[in-house]
């Protein structure tokens, strides 16, 4: 694919610019020094740093079936991820089970957990839902920039513009009891919500010092 090909190399680029403040990484290091796998959460908006930031680690992401899950799973193969397609409004169920049975294999897995079409920064349950059924934790960041573009799509996509300041921040591991009923599973989906938003918050701030 075009879009594929021309995108990784600049995306490379621009990811080899960025001055990186990192804030967090010992929650995914506790969780991998223990032998276990995050399923990490974030934002649809941040999708571009957050691609080269945990670029090859054999993550395998969650994107839609539609034209722009298929250009964005082609860019995302070239820094060393893997794929489950589907999403909460179509093939979702065959997704989660693909990133289930990935997980036991001992790969960790990711979701843009307000995509595919939003509404942004309103969290989705497949993360809380796969958390739910392989007992791995959650592992929630966020990623800004001082300088950036941004687009017109639903997520306003943040672009950071090369040698910009990128900050990201990781939040404390977020576990789905597998007792947990149904009904529950709201309670964890709204506290990861509110995570992530306050990561967001906390990324601001790192990144306008």
């Amino acid at each position: 694919m075009v879009i594929a090909a021309v995108s990784s190399p600049v995306i490379a680029l621009l990811g080899h610019s960025f001055h990186w403040v990192v804030e967090g990484f010992n929650h995914y290091k506790a969780i991998r020094s223990v032998g276990n796998q995050p399923i990490f959460a974030f934002w649809h908006g941040r999708i571009l740093p957050a691609t080269y930031f945990w670029r090859r680690r054999g993550i395998v992401v969650m994107t839609s079936e539609n034209f722009d899950g298929e250009w964005i799973a082609q860019i995302i193969k070239r820094f060393g991820y893997e794929t489950s397609r589907g999403s909460t409004s179509h093939a979702g169920r065959r997704a989660l089970v693909k990133l289930r049975r990935d997980m036991h294999a001992g790969k960790p897995a990711a979701f843009t957990v307000d995509g595919p079409q939003g509404p942004a920064r309103s969290v989705k349950p497949g993360a809380v839902w796969l958390a739910h059924l392989t007992g791995k934790p959650i592992l929630p960041f966020h990623i800004e920039a001082n300088r950036y573009w941004s687009t017109r799509s639903w997520d306003h996509t943040q672009i950071p513009k090369p040698f910009s300041h990128v900050a990201v921040v990781i939040g404390e591991p977020l576990w789905v009891p597998d007792q947990t009923e149904e009904i529950g599973l709201e309670t964890f989906r709204k506290r990861l919500e509110t995570q992530l938003c306050a990561l967001a918050t906390r990324a601001s701030t790192l990144v306008q010092r």
